[in-house]
């Protein structure tokens, strides 16, 4: 049993807490936000993550993991501390380390004894290095930074985390190495590899399996925008490399580009290190400027379906998380959709199963947000369907065809059947195959 502290309790810190504490350990988080401390002691998770509420409510019962808000309190506790804050992009695209930092100056003057602290933030090469040196300002306690980076897919985070498909250790530091093989030993018993390796080497790691990622889903969505002007069908496409060994069927699936916490930061921060080293990725910048582009390909093809004229329109779209089973709508692809289409004068109605209080955030009162999938699509001009939850894959399309003014779906995450909505009477476009069924439009004059 280790005593850990957690430093930042996001989506990282409070998953990795979280699991900690349910092979044992105990666990103490903290975070500046008193209102978030006080619910999560009430037991109440602040995110939305599957499963995560019933492994944080058995750990609480347990009494094996607490909260605070004084640093003190768990740098006194804790032999190891991680550091989960955020690494938010910066104007330039860098990685801004001011809260990762901030808080290390603030472990030197709390040091009591050794500690291994630990970057669980995903931070650029070379960050290690200003931690130890951050905290070396201002203590003489011995102590060792390790890098030690998370590969968890949001909607999929307990999982990942209790059974990875490795674990990376970056240090140099033996007696460091020792204490976090032993943490990590209850994850790694089915044989998953422990990796250790220097921290610049795991720091690029984390940022070099985003960029990767992000490159495969890239180079998909551009074959599959090629396959809709030669007339091709990328599912039969994405089935035939896939199906090679080298390439693999993950992370082939074509849509409307990539969101969420990582990928984008992460791609970006990458281009940025390479930018301040005095070496272009281009392979990355391009990817970053294709996605960029797929992000609002939905809405070039609604334009060319209403010929460039959304004025009065009113639109229905149906997911704003940047992926099903999260409530995370950083860098989400509906929200360049949304702002895209209001620019255009049209009026928006939006349905997500978890994802609209954090859009209400930021989007308020220009758009209309809806109980239910079928209150979204009552009287609108066209569907949009940015987010892949299943309630969207099982939907009940003679009640659609009732309810909608105009039959047209405009599909970014290739949810149906092609033969199956041409039979059913609907306009279907989705992404890298062929449009089904008759543009049937309404007179502009009288969609207004």
């Amino acid at each position: 049993m280790k005593k850990i502290a957690v430093i930042g309790t996001g989506y990282v810190g409070l998953v990795t807490g979280t699991c900690f504490a349910e092979t044992g350990n105990q666990v103490l988080c903290v975070d500046i936000d008193v209102n978030k401390v006080e619910k999560m002691r009430r037991g109440e998770v602040p995110i939305y993550e599957p499963h995560l509420d019933v492994v944080f409510e058995r750990n609480i019962k347990a009494n094996r993991i607490s909260f605070t808000t004084e640093l003190k309190e768990a740098v006194d506790f804790a032999e190891i501390i991680f550091l989960a804050l955020p690494t938010p992009p910066g104007e330039d695209g860098s990685a801004d380390l001011k809260y990762v930092l901030g808080v290390a100056k603030e472990l030197g003057n709390l040091m009591n004894e050794y500690k291994v602290v630990v970057d669980k933030s995903t931070v650029p090469v070379g960050t290690a290095e200003k931690v130890e040196a951050a905290i070396k300002e201002n203590s003489k306690h011995e102590f060792a930074v390790v890098s030690n980076p998370e590969f968890l897919r949001e909607g999929f985070a307990v999982d990942d985390f209790l059974n990875p498909d490795r674990v990376v250790i970056g240090t140099t530091d033996e007696r460091a190495v020792k204490i976090m093989s032993e943490l990590y030993k209850p994850f790694v018993r089915d044989g998953h590899p422990l990796i250790v390796m220097d921290e610049k080497s795991a720091e690029l790691t984390k940022y070099a399996a985003n960029s990767f990622l992000a490159t495969k889903i890239t180079f998909m969505n551009e074959i599959a925008n090629f396959c809709e002007l030669v007339g091709a069908d990328v599912d039969m496409v994405r089935k035939g490399i896939g199906s090679d060994s080298r390439i693999g069927h993950r992370f082939l699936y074509p849509g409307i580009g990539y969101g969420g916490s990582c990928f984008p930061k992460d791609v970006q921060a990458l281009a940025k290190s390479g930018q301040d080293s005095n070496y272009a990725f281009q392979i990355i910048n391009s990817v970053m400027e294709v996605n960029e582009n797929q992000k609002t390909i939905l809405v070039d093809k609604v334009n060319d379906y209403f010929n460039n004229d959304l004025n009065g329109l009113t639109f229905a779209i149906w997911g704003l998380a940047f992926k099903p089973d999260t409530d995370d709508i950083r860098e989400a692809p509906a929200l360049y959709i949304i702002d895209k289409l209001l620019a255009q004068g049209a009026k928006i109605k939006v349905y997500d199963p978890e994802a609209m209080d954090n859009v209400k955030e930021i989007v308020g009162d220009k758009i209309s947000y809806t109980a239910n999938p079928y209150e979204t699509i009552d009287g609108v001009d066209a569907l949009l369907i940015a987010t892949e939850w299943s309630v969207f894959r099982h939907a009940d399309f003679n009640k659609m065809k009732k309810l909608m003014k105009n039959h047209a779906i405009f599909d970014g995450r290739n949810l149906y059947d092609l033969e199956k909505m041409a039979d059913r009477g609907f306009y279907y476009t989705s992404i890298g195959r062929k449009t089904v069924g008759v543009a049937v439009q309404n007179l502009l004059n009288e969609n207004k």
